[in-house]
């Protein structure tokens, strides 16, 4: 078959779909409604004559036919980028998409320079296009890995082969609890006491837990994969749970958190920038590199 643009949109949405884990996931994405990603895909599987997946009640799953057109499809997309800019380094001009994949809350951290990254690179060209993703920060790597992202902002502590990582600086991690909980308002000698059947959050950070170490009671009751959702299993006033000090820093304020013993219930994990060689052949790629580790050095 001919490719043409509606077909790369097409494949863009399905290679969404597939990476969000199925239709719904692929929503606040892709920024449309279910129905619409489902003619989408629907409209896919006519043009290319196959069926790409399986979707109802049992979950999503991909056929066959749609792993190989996945694969290919990640292939052609990146082939497309790559023809965008080299035709842009031909005319000595900064073109074409900057794909960024972020973890959550990031924002709030006035130490992150990303806004400043991207309205440096913005000073250079208006010939560029912004794409931000934010993603779990394993899903953070793996777009980098599969090529959907130029570079990747995130914490990792097990890195994988063939990602290049760039501490960018360190984020201050608290234990909290919510007004409420019995030990917001106990005497800080009875803070102990409380902590031995007070359940603490267990999150998409949990490989920290053996570095922390901190002995303290982790249950299945109350799981979060994403700050906010820590942040409102704390509210509740029934649980305690780490944060980080920037994004916490709000309720705080309020005073609606507080921090629990935090001389000796915090950690620290490195902020990263996760880059793949295969990503960086272009000199738009280069640019975006080069800003985030100067917005992050020098705070400007």
């Amino acid at each position: 078959m001919q490719v043409h643009d509606v077909d790369l949109r097409l494949l863009r949405i399905f290679v969404a779909i597939v990476e969000c884990g199925g239709l719904s996931a692929a929503e606040s994405r892709l920024n449309i409604g279910r129905s619409t990603i489902s003619s989408h895909l629907s409209d896919l599987e006519v043009r290319l004559g196959i069926k790409l997946c399986k979707r109802g009640r049992s979950g999503f799953e991909l056929t066959e036919p749609g792993r190989v057109t996945y694969q290919a499809s990640l292939e052609l997309l990146q082939q497309c980028e790559a023809f965008t800019t080299t035709i842009a380094s031909s005319k000595n001009e900064l073109s074409g998409r900057v794909t960024i994949a972020t973890i959550d809350t990031m924002v709030s951290d006035p130490r992150c320079g990303v806004a400043r990254a991207i309205s440096a690179l913005r000073a250079q060209s208006e010939h560029i296009q912004f794409d931000i993703n934010v993603c779990e920060a394993k899903e953070v790597e793996t777009s980098v890995m599969n090529g959907r992202s130029l570079v990747g902002l995130g914490v990792s502590r097990h890195h994988i082969r063939g990602l290049d990582y760039h501490p960018l600086y360190n984020e201050n991690n608290y234990l909290y609890c919510g007004v409420g909980h019995p030990l917001f308002a106990c005497n800080p000698s009875d803070v102990e006491r409380h902590l031995q059947s007070a359940e603490v959050i267990t999150s998409n950070y949990t490989r920290d837990k053996e570095t922390r170490n901190d002995g303290l009671n982790y249950q299945s009751t109350a799981i979060a994969y994403h700050d906010e959702g820590i942040a409102h299993l704390i509210l509740s006033g029934d649980f305690i749970g780490y944060l980080p000090e920037h994004y916490a820093s709000y309720w705080v304020d309020k005073g609606l958190f507080k921090p629990i013993l935090p001389s000796r219930y915090s950690y620290q994990i490195p902020v990263v920038m996760i880059t793949s060689k295969n990503n960086l052949a272009s000199p738009l790629a280069n640019a975006l590199v080069k800003e985030i580790i100067r917005c992050h050095k020098t705070g400007q």
